[in-house]
């Protein structure tokens, strides 16, 4: 960033943003050279200049001030392309469980994997869009996550309450999205939290579609990182997650990009609150994930 202030510091505004239609340099990772890319506010086209992305990224505000900005650790994931689809938002909470005197909503919880997923990817070099956005709720450290319904769709759009809508203006939008990015590695993944009997304890479920292989694939490769994770974290229990197929999923049938549908657990159990409600457990369902796409995305 200092770097980035220095090469680019006439034209700059005075609180060191940037101007939309002004070309900016880049620092090379090399410190013998720079080159030259135009970024607006209103966006450019998909692709890149010596592996720095010109496709509008996500904000650095979204991950809060205490996770931004977010450092670029590696490549691992350049040129492949996420769509983050956390259930729910706006006027819908999804499923509702009780703690206590706390009520604890699904689309809170999903949503603060989600950017945690999307904010791990970033650092690997992945482009990552956020299909669902809370301006000001950023990566959340508490256990209660007080609900709100501010989030919008991306890339600004009102969130409708009917479902049916919802999942056709989302999956419009990757669609859309997935053509700009023809011929690139492009995969969809929605996170939600299900809504079962309060004694019912799961595990993290996976669903594909029945005709998309790589799509089975993906699901595979982070199933297969849960087992070994939970073998090693609580060695003395079964893991029961398991890989199916549930073609009737809307976004699952109609994303064009290759998608696998979480289901992270059941809201409503004890056990499995604990699962959402300390923020180090939702990171690690955060970190297992990336290592299951990361797997998926180097084994291609």
């Amino acid at each position: 960033m200092q770097q980035f202030r220095q090469l680019n510091r006439k034209n700059l505004t005075a609180k060191g943003g940037l101007v939309a239609g002004r070309r900016y340099l880049l620092p090379n990772p090399s410190p013998k050279r720079t080159t030259a890319t135009k970024r607006s506010t209103t966006g450019a086209k998909a692709g890149t200049s010596h592996g720095i992305s010109t496709t509008p990224l996500l904000p650095s505000a979204l991950f809060g001030s205490a996770y931004s900005p977010v450092p670029v650790r590696d490549r691992a994931l350049g040129g492949a392309v996420y769509y983050l689809s956390p259930g729910h938002g706006g006027p819908d909470p999804g499923a509702i469980g009780t703690y206590g005197t706390h009520k604890l909503a699904e689309d809170e919880y999903a949503y603060d994997v989600t950017i945690r997923l999307a904010r791990v990817l970033k650092e690997h070099g992945a482009t990552v869009y956020m299909m669902v956005q809370d301006p000001n709720d950023g990566i959340r450290d508490e256990a209660i996550l007080k609900m709100d319904h501010d989030e919008i769709g991306y890339p600004n759009q009102v969130i409708p309450l009917s479902q049916v809508y919802r999942l056709r203006k989302r999956i419009a939008e990757v669609n859309r999205l997935q053509a700009r990015h023809k011929g690139a590695y492009q995969r969809l993944i929605a996170l939600h939290v299900d809504s079962r009997s309060a004694g019912q304890n799961i595990d993290v479920f996976f669903y594909h579609h029945p005709g998309n292989a790589m799509g089975l694939r993906l699901a595979k490769n982070i199933h297969k990182v849960f087992t070994a994770r939970y073998k090693r974290a609580q060695p003395n229990r079964p893991y029961s997650g398991n890989v199916s197929e549930r073609g009737t999923l809307f976004e699952v049938r109609n994303s064009r990009a290759p998608a696998v549908f979480m289901e992270l657990g059941n809201i409503r159990n004890q056990k499995d609150q604990r699962r959402f409600l300390v923020p180090d457990n939702r990171q690690a369902l955060a970190n297992w994930i990336y290592e299951g796409l990361l797997a998926d995305y180097t084994g291609r």
